[in-house]
């Protein structure tokens, strides 16, 4: 398996169209995974909503809440 530092060597040698494309291309994959896991935690919060493990709360009694805790 490759290190990070091998990667980034290796980037090195590409050519600089090589590089812009692998720089898209990894943008697109971590927008790809980042959705993914907002994706999946909404799922978890749903579901522990839908369990009661959780309540709604509005951004005002979050706030109060927070004030509290300072």
């Amino acid at each position: 398996m490759e290190t990070f530092s091998d990667v980034v060597d290796a980037t090195d040698r590409l050519s600089l169209d090589e590089q812009t494309a692998l720089l898209e291309l990894l943008r697109h994959r971590v927008a790809d995974r980042n959705r993914e896991r907002l994706v999946q935690e909404v799922a978890e919060a749903r579901l522990a909503y839908r369990n009661g493990s959780v309540k709604a709360a509005t951004p005002q009694s979050i706030m109060d809440a927070v004030l509290r805790a300072s």
